[in-house]
């Protein structure tokens, strides 16, 4: 009897099933996301999260080239020449300019005179743009102005087309005596190859007031005595013509 016990195999009690903790966490952790995705407003706030955060950093990373950029200020001085407004307009033409003043002619009397030489327009026809040409040497640069002649040579006043006050005279070297005078909103007006200068730095002049009269320059000594008149606004040259109403 015993024997038959002892060599009878020991029946091992039923093993219970073992919990990782590990696993179990991972399983209710997955359950969880999941359920979280299946409701309809995470995706949408996922994605609004996700665009802020790219805005955000596109903003930081582009502000300071940003800031550089409108740091910059152009250069305002420009010679005969050199630059010119491409429309013919500044500002609605510069009709008013200085309170209700229109722009007039330097001269007291433009159909007695001759314009000799124009304005060089970029949309005028090719003889006229021709025709606008400045040589010196072997150089042809734009004419930023019009020069006014008597046909019978002989000199005449040069008025102050607009109010405004005197911030330049001098005698150049080529241009002959210069007279600048600035005006509202950036507008100057430019009277070179002039004699008999009756206005100083400073001055405040009523539009129509005698400065100067009608002489001669080195730069255009062809032309024998004449007026060369500008007018620029902010630094670009414009045609004249197109700020006076006639």
């Amino acid at each position: 009897m015993n024997d038959q016990n002892q060599n009878k195999p020991k029946q091992r009690p039923e093993e219970t099933p073992k919990t990782i903790l590990g696993e179990a966490s991972a399983a209710k952790s997955s359950s969880g996301w999941k359920n979280l995705f299946a409701k309809r407003w995470v995706s949408p706030a996922i994605f609004m999260a996700a665009a802020a955060i790219i805005v955000t950093l596109m903003w930081i990373y582009q502000g300071p080239d940003d800031q550089a950029t409108t740091g910059k200020t152009e250069s305002t001085e420009v010679s005969k020449g050199e630059e010119a407004a491409t429309d013919g307009k500044v500002e609605d033409t510069l009709e008013v300019v200085a309170g209700d003043e229109l722009m007039e002619w330097p001269v007291a009397n433009k159909e007695a005179l001759q314009v000799e030489l124009d304005f060089y327009d970029e949309k005028a026809s090719d003889a006229e743009r021709e025709a606008a040409l400045v040589q010196v040497g072997d150089t042809f640069s734009p004419h930023m102005g019009i020069d006014f002649v008597d046909p019978s040579g002989k000199t005449f006043d040069v008025l102050a087309a607009l109010s405004g006050k005197v911030t330049y005279v001098e005698k150049h070297p080529t241009n002959g005596n210069t007279i600048e005078i600035t005006h509202a909103g950036g507008l100057v007006t430019v009277y070179q190859s002039v004699s008999e200068v009756q206005v100083a730095e400073g001055d405040e002049v009523r539009q129509g007031t005698k400065i100067a009269v009608a002489g001669r320059n080195d730069l255009e000594r062809d032309l024998g005595i004449h007026l060369h008149y500008e007018t620029r606004s902010n630094g670009k040259a414009v045609n004249p013509n197109s700020l006076i109403m006639e």
